[in-house]
């Protein structure tokens, strides 16, 4: 905020505030951006990156579509932007989570902590961040199940987490061949993905006893259960 100096009869000077315009249009710009974000993130994670054009998005939004022109060359970079956005959220959150758990065990690590700190911290986020969130996690499924530019995405935001991961694996069990502890991170990684999708596939085939958008049911079981896989594939 800028300040302008007015000067007093006793030869001082006192300041008041210029009005923020500048402030003020950054602000607005920020909230609509926002605004375009969070319903872009919602058409991409139902209907996937060609299944929504920029106008969709502007429509949801209420501005005109070449608003969306102005700031994004084309839909991909309107996608790629939406995908940024929360990765580096999710990806400090897991990092933090397992660096504090290799602070708290030491030379100790095991394998079912470490996918705990890796899991239940990522579940947590969807647990609590509301539909948002939500619709970022279907979004992460689609672009992890995506070859053709999916997997350049999920390298640049996510693969110093992972592999931040494996070295706590490898750790805890030092004497498993190390192209098994990749192979189940790449189960791990399709069980998790699967699970964010939402299908709905396991509600119906358990006749409602499973949720699909049941994380905090999936927390309690899926690190128990993938650390019984690896303690299998490296005994």
């Amino acid at each position: 905020m800028t300040l302008h100096a007015e000067g007093r009869s006793d030869g001082g000077v006192t300041q008041t505030q210029k009005p923020a315009r500048r402030s003020r249009k950054a602000d607005q710009r920020a909230e609509t951006m926002e605004q375009i974000f969070d319903a872009a993130e919602e058409l991409f994670s139902k209907h996937g990156l060609h299944g929504v054009t920029l106008k969709d998005v502007a429509k949801q939004v209420g501005v005109h579509h070449t608003l969306l022109n102005y700031y994004f060359t084309d839909k991909k970079a309107l996608f790629d932007a939406v995908f940024s956005r929360r990765a580096g959220v999710t990806s400090e959150r897991r990092m933090k989570a397992l660096d504090d758990y290799e602070s708290a065990v030491g030379d100790a690590p095991t394998v079912e902590g470490a996918l705990r700190a890796f899991l239940d911290t990522d579940l947590d986020t969807y647990i609590e961040g509301g539909e948002g969130w939500k619709n970022y996690a279907k979004l992460g499924a689609q672009v992890a199940n995506t070859p053709e530019w999916g997997a350049d995405l999920m390298d640049e935001h996510f693969d110093p987490v992972v592999l931040r991961l494996i070295a706590l694996l490898k750790k805890a069990m030092p004497e498993c061949p190390e192209d098994r502890i990749f192979w189940g991170y790449h189960f791990v990684t399709g069980a998790l993905m699967l699970t964010l999708a939402r299908t709905g596939r396991i509600d119906k085939l358990s006749g409602g006893l499973c949720h699909s958008d049941d994380f905090a049911a999936v927390k309690e079981v899926m690190a128990t259960f993938m650390a019984a896989g690896f303690r299998s594939i490296c005994s």
